[in-house]
């Protein structure tokens, strides 16, 4: 990625080396922590473990102490042009929606866990978005298990999963994630199937991101796109319960398959339409 001229987004805390909350209403112990992987690796949303753990609603929990980046840091850098990146490319195409403002998310690095408005965070869980507190979420030794486990290297397969986060938070800018709560409520049985449709739609965002940031500031380099598709593909629900339990169960996906997800990426970046990005709408995904 070509990021010598992008700018640092100042939204980045750096709760790194604060260690976990123990104790107290909203936080969890090692039980809910298997219970979540569980959930993880049957297809279920791991985040709903997390506010099960916290009441079931958002909790006030005491915040880590929280800060700028060091400034020798190149990863967390990286990570605040990225949000840069996605901060200015969104700015801009809210405006030209008319109707919304768009409005920074916070991008929190921490490790191991983390309090937020979801209940407690951790890092096995991977990237996360909260929209109590409209938080991006991130353990940077996720990007080192994308390398190590999932064999998807490379800065833009990084940016890819920041841009995907921030995706969500569009979502929940849009409506759009307040739509699929009150339709899960209505109908629970069709959680997992709102799910999916959630996530490759981010996925959509994800690559819309891309095209437009490139389009302004020539962002891409040979090669990018191709770790994004993989990246894309290694965290497919297919492919993550093939390599974990040795079967897939699609009932219980809830990001959607590796295909879907590159699917929906590239539909993002080749139109650069947020109205191709509708999942909701679509007959087959």
């Amino acid at each position: 990625m070509r990021l010598d001229d992008s700018r640092e987004s100042d939204n980045v805390e750096d709760r790194r080396g604060s260690g976990p909350m123990i104790g107290g209403r909203g936080t969890i112990g090692i039980g809910t922590i298997v219970l979540a992987l569980v959930a993880m690796y049957f297809g279920v949303d791991p985040r709903i473990i997390l506010q099960l753990a916290g009441g079931g609603a958002p909790t006030q929990q005491q915040q880590a102490p929280a800060h700028a980046p060091p400034a020798d840091d190149s990863r967390a850098r990286f990570v605040a042009k990225v949000l840069g990146e996605t901060e200015d490319t969104w700015t801009q195409l809210f405006k030209q929606f008319g109707n919304t403002p768009y409005v920074d998310p916070k991008l929190v690095l921490y490790t191991g866990a983390t309090p937020t408005a979801c209940g407690t965070g951790q890092s096995a869980m991977g990237p996360f978005y909260c929209p109590g507190d409209s938080k991006v979420y991130l353990d940077m030794s996720f990007f080192d298990e994308m390398k190590r486990r999932f064999q998807a290297p490379g800065e833009f397969a990084q940016a890819y999963v920041i841009a995907h986060e921030v995706g969500h938070h569009v979502q929940h800018l849009l409506g759009i994630s307040d739509r699929v709560d009150q339709l899960r409520r209505q109908n629970p049985s069709q959680g997992n199937a709102l799910s999916v449709r959630l996530e490759l739609q981010a996925d959509c965002f994800a690559g819309l991101w891309a095209k437009h940031a490139d389009s302004a500031r020539h962002i891409l380099e040979q090669g990018d796109v191709e770790q994004a598709l993989n990246a894309a593909s290694a965290i497919g629900d297919d492919r993550l319960q093939k390599r974990s339990q040795g079967y897939v169960v699609p009932d219980t996906f809830t990001h959607g398959t590796s295909a879907q997800r590159v699917r929906w990426f590239k539909r993002g970046l080749d139109t650069g339409d947020i109205k191709q990005c509708d999942t909701f709408g679509a007959s087959q995904l």
